[in-house]
């Protein structure tokens, strides 16, 4: 009597769970790689909207204000308050906002600035305060620092 054999063998199996090990210990780290980096870009992304409206009061003549004058809204991946001041006096400030709430825990505490100068030219900066920060977390067009102004 021939049985035809069924299944999978023990070692079969322990050979599947180790290399689905292997793979996990290599792409949960890369995941949350990606997490923060995108998490820094969204940020630099919602303040970076707010220049057209920093570049529109200063039109006006305003110098002055909070985060909800500019049309600041918040998010869950920073936390400042909406009524914090923004202050463009001489046509140079910046906008400073911190990460943490909802952002991955290797960015928590990083503040993130978009700055203008006088002579109307915007930049980002971002003061990299994370328990594992790393440069690779920096947009396109950003550069490691603290405000100047």
């Amino acid at each position: 009597m021939n049985h035809a054999q069924s299944g999978f063998t023990l070692i079969e199996l322990m050979i599947v769970v180790a290399i689905i090990g292997i793979l996990a210990a290599i792409a949960i780290p890369q995941y949350q790689d990606y997490i923060a980096r995108s998490q820094v870009t969204r940020v630099v992304a919602e303040i970076s909207a707010l220049k057209t409206s920093v570049e529109e009061r200063l039109s006006r003549g305003i110098t002055t204000g909070t985060l909800t004058d500019l049309g600041y809204t918040g998010s869950n991946l920073t936390t400042e308050a909406l009524t914090v001041a923004v202050d463009f006096v001489g046509a140079q400030g910046n906008i400073t906002v911190t990460i943490g709430d909802d952002a991955a825990a290797g960015i928590a505490l990083t503040k993130v600035a978009i700055e203008r100068t006088t002579a109307g030219v915007w930049s980002c900066l971002i003061d990299g305060q994370g328990a594992s920060w790393d440069a690779s977390y920096l947009p396109a067009g950003c550069t490691q620092g603290t405000p100047s102004l």
